[in-house]
């Protein structure tokens, strides 16, 4: 399974983003079989979890850094996972990966240990 994070850039404080997680590959089956999150690094820093969704996109997990900014959605039938960001701040900044890890329960945000990682996607907000 391979994952491939897209949508990172430039943007100004106070301005949007949208990031997408798409998943392929031989062995890849259905993308509601994963429970999907995104993660960030920034420099200097730890890699911290941003947000996570559930199989069944009905269950929903955000940081307190990031509650009434960001918002994660799936399209299964696309096998793309979404992370809306808005009202961006320049410590928002960093590195954004998306993981996915299977055999979690429907409704389940805990993705534990990830099986799979994307290759990450650079966010710059510009003060």
């Amino acid at each position: 399974v391979q994952l491939q994070a897209s949508g990172g850039g430039l943007v100004q404080a106070g301005g949007s983003l949208r990031l997408s997680c798409a998943a392929s590959g031989r062995t890849f089956s259905r993308y509601d079989s994963y429970a999907v999150g995104w993660f960030r690094q920034a420099p200097g820093k730890e890699r911290e979890s941003v947000a996570a969704i559930s199989r069944s996109a009905g269950s929903t997990y955000y940081a307190d850094s990031v509650k009434g900014r960001f918002t994660i959605s799936r399209d299964n039938a696309k096998n793309t996972v979404y992370l809306q960001m808005n009202s961006l701040k320049p410590e928002d900044t960093a590195v954004y990966y998306c993981a996915a890890t299977g055999g979690r329960r429907w409704e389940s945000v805990d993705l534990g240990t990830p099986n799979y990682w994307g290759q990450g996607t650079l966010v710059t907000v510009s003060s």
